[in-house]
């Protein structure tokens, strides 16, 4: 009934006072996970470094670990710090979303959430950004390829552009990547024209005050059609739930049950196209009660949808 990838790193990862992406981000969802009965619970392993190199450099993972603090916060750009424990936390989501892809392909459970931190879809080949360390969500894929998958997908919900997994993955003609956010926003990249070394890459920008609505109208009329040509054997979602309206860092107008739905559409996509198969990693969400009904109601559907 879905599996769920955590670990106590996740809140051992900590970041300045009043910073978004905090350990309260992790905290504020345990309570609406544990309130779902019938999920299969396990504890994240730690992520190889052979397995982070499947989208980063060995020397840049070697720079990152070494960049970390015996004590205290440091910076590593305008919006990405590191304190004692990031590595580690941030090599358990590169852990989970590696065991989320083995337990999907052994055929354990159909689906898969890792509820980590920090999250991973901002950062570059070589590059820490946008809170984000290793490149979590375009490690899953690559690691699911190296598994024997021919093709894969990914799609990014997240209020802001995955400019790290379209990075990660741009060269890669066997990953299909989508990614709907608003714009004009931070990053800043995300146009429509970047589509990628092998026209893999789709990017539907949203204008600001957008609804879930709007998205799931541009899945019907053009996204996924162009992900059912791709032939994907597993579908990874980049599950951001900054796209909500109460959300303080972004103007979209997504609800929470609108969250729901696209799940679901996404999920009856997998049951049609990739065998069921669907892992789903945690990026941002910062308006604490608005993150942990939508990724409750997120959750929630995935169950639906496993075994």
């Amino acid at each position: 009934m879905t599996i769920l990838y955590t670990h106590p790193s996740s809140k051992e990862h900590e970041t300045p006072m009043g910073h978004p992406e905090r350990i309260a981000r992790i905290e504020a969802i345990e309570p609406a996970l544990d309130a779902l009965q019938g999920l299969t619970r396990k504890t994240a392993p730690m992520g190889t470094k052979d397995q982070a190199a499947l989208a980063h450099p060995m020397a840049y993972i070697d720079w990152v670990e070494s960049a970390i603090p015996a004590q205290g916060i440091k910076q590593l750009d305008a919006d990405t710090h590191v304190s004692p424990k990031s590595y580690v936390a941030a090599m358990h989501a590169v852990g989970a979303i590696c065991a989320a892809v083995d337990d999907v392909l052994t055929g354990a459970d159909k689906t898969a959430f890792c509820a980590t931190r920090p999250p991973g879809h901002h950062a570059e080949r070589s590059t820490p950004m946008g809170f984000c360390l290793f490149g979590t969500v375009a490690i899953g894929a690559k690691y699911a390829l190296s598994q024997g998958l021919e093709r894969v997908a990914i799609v990014d919900f997240d209020v802001h552009h995955g400019n790290g997994t379209q990075d990660l993955c741009w060269e890669d003609a066997r990953i299909m990547f989508v990614s709907s956010h608003q714009m004009p926003l931070w990053p800043g990249s995300g146009a429509a024209q970047e589509t990628g070394a092998h026209n893999t890459i789709i990017n539907h920008p949203l204008p600001p005050m957008s609804s879930g609505a709007d998205l799931m109208a541009a899945y019907d009329e053009t996204i996924l059609p162009r992900l059912a040509a791709h032939k994907p054997e597993m579908l990874f979602l980049s599950a951001g739930f900054d796209a909500h309206a109460d959300d303080p860092l972004a103007n979209l107008n997504f609800s929470t049950e609108e969250f729901a739905q696209i799940t679901r559409k996404l999920c009856t996509f997998a049951k049609e196209h990739c065998a069921g198969r669907v892992v789903s990693t945690l990026e941002g969400g910062y308006d604490l009660d608005a993150l942990a009904e939508s990724v409750a109601a997120h959750v929630s559907v995935l169950m639906e949808y496993s075994q």
